[in-house]
């Protein structure tokens, strides 16, 4: 009988459930590309504590273990782990909240436009790739090389907060498949936000040196897109591409309550 091995989550990277006040609403907090649930887990401390919210926070398939799991992984795995946290967290309250950082900002749009949820909070979300004819082939690509270096190695560039930096748990590469899925669901990102019928808050920071393309082009793009009226965008200053770790942390938390404290009420 084969013995199925069982890839171990890197300590403090495991996903959370915060279970709050009965009719309080739900808020599902979706990390990013190559990181894990630990970059949201801030987030929904702040929620839970000082809001009474409940809050979850999934590992997307493939994400906190390996790079070998997250080169087998597809970005329809990702949205199964997305779709599965969301059920858990419906299951338990009567109004769900949909937020995500960088790739998961992305999911939690996408997944805003077509699953029930009374608001979005999309924070350094992408809106697409620069544009590169290898994204076409990276499948074949990546039996050549199959990790590419992040392109800033130090891990503390572009971060405000040096400690919050050092303590921060993402893989150390980027695996070449992987980044063409990314690009498969940028394109099925764009795709959806015509549809997008409920509040959004975009939030991006102008001094983010990791979003491809740019953070207020993405935000301004993204923005035009969205269906609703019902939107917002705001550009902070001081803080990196991790805004839920970095420096404006409160302040993101602080916004993002008050949305849903808007919505509610």
């Amino acid at each position: 009988m084969e013995t199925i091995k069982h890839t171990a989550i890197i300590s403090g990277a495991e996903p959370f459930y915060f279970s709050g006040e009965k009719d309080a609403p739900g808020v599902l907090l979706i990390h990013g590309f190559t990181g894990t649930p630990k970059e949201m887990r801030w987030m929904g401390e702040y929620l839970h504590q000082n809001e009474g919210f409940s809050c979850i926070g999934p590992r997307l398939a493939g994400h906190a273990t390996s790079l070998d799991d997250m080169m087998r992984s597809t970005h329809h795995d990702w949205m199964v782990s997305v779709e599965e946290a969301y059920y858990m967290l419906r299951d338990r309250t009567n109004t769900v909240y949909i937020a995500g950082l960088s790739m998961g900002a992305a999911l939690a749009l996408l997944f805003g436009s077509i699953l029930p949820v009374k608001g979005i909070i999309a924070m350094a979300s992408p809106y697409a790739l620069p544009n590169d004819w290898r994204l076409k082939y990276t499948r074949l690509l990546s039996k050549i090389q199959p990790l590419m270096p992040k392109e800033h190695a130090d891990p503390e560039s572009g971060w405000f907060d040096k400690d919050a930096a050092r303590d921060h748990l993402c893989y150390s590469h980027n695996p070449l498949r992987s980044i063409g899925e990314l690009n498969l669901l940028l394109g099925r990102l764009r795709e959806a936000l015509p549809h997008i019928a409920v509040p959004t808050l975009l939030i991006y920071s102008k001094d983010d040196q990791a979003l491809p393309l740019g953070s207020e082009y993405c935000m301004n793009e993204i923005f035009a897109s969205i269906g609703t009226e019902q939107k917002e965008k705001i550009l902070l200053s001081g803080s990196g591409h991790v805004l839920t770790r970095d420096a404006k942390r409160l302040e993101v938390f602080q916004t993002a309550a008050e949305f849903i404290k808007r919505n509610e009420g």
